[in-house]
């Protein structure tokens, strides 16, 4: 997920994309420790985005700590 996409969303749809991100790797590290796991890059393109996420998360909320004093 590109951060202008992220930037363009809602908290809750953030909250919402990174819950199902984190579910995601939980997925693809049991393939992977089974053999079954077909793309390994994508756990780093997951954890990644997650990053990202978090990232707008804490800018947000710290913006509107700023705001709020």
């Amino acid at each position: 997920m590109k951060i202008k996409e992220i930037r363009e969303k809602s908290g809750q749809d953030l909250i919402d994309a990174r819950r199902s991100m984190k579910q995601e790797v939980f997925n693809l590290r049991i393939q992977q420790k089974s053999g079954q796991l077909e793309n390994p890059a994508r756990i780093r393109v997951l954890r990644r985005s997650i990053a990202r996420i978090e990232t707008i998360l804490s800018e947000t909320a710290r913006k509107k700590a700023a705001a709020a004093k």
